[in-house]
């Protein structure tokens, strides 16, 4: 595991253990077993969504891109502001908040399949 991926890792400490897994060449930085944080070529870049995105967009930080079949995609990761690295409190905030939106996209998903999963089984049900 690179150097950097361990200073995160210490850096948010107090928050709570933080695990890295491989992945797409770069890692997943997780907390209770929720991915909230891609670290790619040595740049952190946390989870965003519609409730903490603001935050992101209002630093001029910029989403996690990249290639595929000659066309950009953006992630729902952006990177994370470079004030977080001298401040742990700081940097903790902002990792609770992208847990957050991670847990909230969690949530999200969960309710779709609970709702495709009630759909399927009421088209199944034969004529009353």
């Amino acid at each position: 595991m690179s150097e950097f991926i361990e200073f995160i890792r210490e850096l948010l400490g107090k928050w709570g253990p933080v695990s890295a897994r491989r992945m797409f060449g770069g890692h997943g930085l997780y907390f209770d077993g929720v991915m909230f944080a891609i670290v790619m070529n040595n740049r952190l870049f946390l989870k965003v969504d519609a409730h903490n995105r603001a935050e992101f967009e209002n630093l001029g930080l910029k989403p996690f891109l990249y290639t595929m079949k000659g066309k950009e995609i953006a992630l729902s990761y952006w990177e994370a502001p470079d004030a977080i690295f001298d401040e742990p409190t700081l940097a903790v905030r902002w990792a609770i908040s992208a847990w957050d939106a991670a847990m909230r996209n969690q949530a999200t998903k969960a309710d779709h399949t609970q709702k495709t999963q009630a759909r399927r089984r009421k088209k199944s049900r034969p004529p009353a």
